[in-house]
């Protein structure tokens, strides 16, 4: 059964039930992806995943029901056991239905043909042979995978509110293993993007070309240096820390920028946005979790923290209206928070005039171990780290196995500059990245 038929039956059930708040969640994902190994195709996956959730509030308390199973009987079947959970579940939190009457941005999706399963294996194979021709060090476990994700969301509810978004796009990864027979060395590189043989050739090289740029990497001298984030390692230290942006999480006091809306919390060069519809995402979205509209946002200006992020419980905590960034992991999740695409605003100068600023250094392009050695809410981070030194303004030999320390907030404060080219990268989570390099002062690196 298609999801307007199990809606209208749901409907029809919840009427009878004399419900009058209720809600209808809808997510479903379809995915092919192929993957290789030396010149063949070595996996081949196709999935369906989705299904929908049903909320009710009854006498202040919201029971949730979920099912993948969209047949006439279970349409049915979730309204009554989102009614009895309502009955026995006792939360102290005040929930929220939203409220039709919003505007909404017009998004024009570019709903593009994706390539077919055919298509996709012939890419990989083309990525494969651009990868070997690259470079004599290329070996195998070098592979070059291909994606297509399609997506749809929809929310329906007693208060007015019928919407949908369809969002779909294809994806490159290429791997590439390189070894000059002493050591080996590898290094990825992801593109979410219409696909043509420019892009897969860009793709794949980019990935060659940075691994073999690391081979024979030394370990950085132990000390305080000024510190060059590329763009990958920027969005990494996002992707850690943008949970300290969540009202639910400052309202837990789980967030150091509790109470701290109005305030300097960053560089007068740090403008950071919230954009649900940057150009460059495929997965843009006109409302949130909540069918609240979606919009864009400073949540930094000139260093001031403008705002936090809430959904609509939250703002009613704070006694402000809610920034349209409810979010749900599955149609199955519960309600959070999370932003759309991070935006950090380029500045002026270009990746070679960041190095000269910087003088004697250390550019790092790739950081490991943030799920251990990160603490979302302190702000503290050490993390392994590899990249290259910089000496007299230039990017020199090749560094790895090293440690970088700091801590987040006082990263934001000690910028001193950011390149003029963002690059747009996404964690394949909620939310996506757009950002510069940065230069930083100060950090401490703890290597030989």
């Amino acid at each position: 059964m298609k999801y307007e038929e199990f809606k209208k039956i749901v409907i029809e059930t919840a009427e009878k039930k004399g419900l009058t708040d209720y809600e209808l969640y809808y997510d479903s994902s379809e995915s092919v992806s192929v993957d290789t190994f030396r010149d063949q195709i070595n996996k081949f996956s196709s999935s369906t995943e989705g299904g929908v959730c049903f909320r009710t509030l009854l006498n202040g308390q919201m029971g949730y029901a979920s099912t993948e199973d969209l047949s006439p009987e279970e349409a049915e079947a979730i309204v009554l056991r989102a009614v009895e959970n309502a009955g026995v579940l006792e939360s102290a939190e005040e929930s929220f239905l939203g409220e039709a009457g919003g505007e909404y941005a017009e998004i024009k999706q570019d709903l593009q043909k994706l390539p077919s399963a055919e298509e996709l294996v012939k890419f990989a194979l083309a990525g494969q042979k651009i990868a070997y021709a690259a470079d004599p060090m290329v070996i195998d476990g070098t592979s070059t995978r291909l994606m297509n994700i399609s997506e749809k969301t929809a929310i329906f509810n007693s208060r007015g509110l019928d919407l949908s978004c369809e969002n779909a796009a294809t994806g490159i990864i290429a791997a590439a293993v390189v070894s000059n027979g002493k050591e080996m060395n590898n290094s990825f590189d992801i593109k979410i993007a219409p696909l043509d043989d420019a892009l897969l050739k860009e793709t794949v090289e980019k990935s060659v070309k940075s691994a073999v740029k690391k081979l024979g990497a030394g370990v950085a001298p132990t000390g305080a240096y000024p510190v060059v984030f590329a763009p990958e390692a920027v969005s990494a230290l996002l992707g850690t820390f943008s949970s300290a942006f969540s009202a639910e999480n400052a309202q837990k006091g789980l967030s150091l920028l509790a109470g701290k809306e109005g305030q300097t919390i960053a560089s007068e060069k740090v403008t950071l946005i919230d954009d649900p519809f940057y150009a460059e995402n495929p997965f843009r979205r006109p409302f949130d979790a909540e069918g609240m509209p979606a919009f864009r946002k400073e949540i930094i200006s000139g260093g001031e923290l403008k705002t936090l992020l809430y959904n609509l419980r939250t703002a009613a905590v704070a006694g402000v209206k809610t920034t349209g960034n409810a979010s749900k992991y599955g149609y199955a999740g519960a309600v959070g928070i999370s932003p759309f695409t991070l935006v950090l605003q380029p500045g002026e100068l270009s990746e070679e005039e960041l190095l000269k600023k910087a003088g004697n250094g250390v550019y790092i392009d790739s950081l490991q171990g943030t799920h251990a050695g990160a603490n979302p809410i302190s702000g503290d981070f050490s993390l392994q780290s590899g990249g290259f030194m910089i000496e007299n303004g230039e990017k020199t030999g090749a560094v790895k196995g090293f440690t970088v320390a700091g801590n987040f907030f006082d990263v934001l404060k000690h910028i001193e500059a950011l390149s003029d080219k963002p690059e747009f990268s996404s964690m394949g989570g909620q939310t996506a990245f757009a950002v510069p390099a940065i230069l930083v002062s100060g950090l401490t690196i703890a290597g030989k």
